[in-house]
């Protein structure tokens, strides 16, 4: 059988070069590795709270359908929470929406604005990691566990003069 002419071959194409991505603009406002304020703000709000009601994690995960890992990331401000999951966490720990946002920017507060039951101006804790300090927290915990408001007033009292006296001490 004779051969018949095949089409002449055609050379290899060249290897097409990878494009480049394109570099995508980062989110206005967004810090080049971190999370925002605002959401370490919320996300320390949130521990706060869940630590000042006693409840783990865990608990709370698993109140709206969560991981325990996903609400640490909320914590620590790593992933942003949601307006709906902002919503049902506010409900789960009996807060409104908008105590996750208290005292954030305190700088604008007003100047007749006063925290807690003290006399005196307290402005020099605001701007601490104090607040959010563990034994803080258990603190204040057993605190709000103590339903007579007058004993309350009593221990705050307490632990003024403790406070005082140690303060004297230190020649402050």
């Amino acid at each position: 059988m004779p051969r018949t002419a095949s089409a002449p071959k055609t050379p290899p194409k060249a290897k097409a070069k990878p494009k480049a991505k394109p570099t995508t603009p980062r989110k206005p406002g967004r810090p080049k590795g971190g999370p925002k304020e605002m959401d370490v703000h919320v996300g320390n709000r949130l521990r706060m709270r869940r630590s000042i009601l006693g409840m783990s994690q865990e608990k709370l995960a698993e109140a709206v359908g969560l991981t325990f890992q996903q609400v640490q990331k909320y914590e620590r401000g790593t992933n942003r929470v949601s307006a709906s999951r902002l919503f049902d966490l506010s409900k789960v720990l009996s807060v409104p929406v908008s105590y996750f946002f208290e005292q954030y920017n305190e700088k604008q507060k007003p100047t007749n604005f006063r925290y807690g039951f003290a006399d005196t101006e307290q402005d020099q804790y605001l701007d601490t990691g104090k607040w959010y300090d563990k034994e803080t927290l258990e603190l204040i915990r057993v605190y709000y566990s103590i339903e007579d408001q007058k004993l309350r007033r009593n221990l705050v009292r307490v632990i003024q003069e403790m406070a005082d006296l140690h303060n004297l001490k230190k020649g402050k």
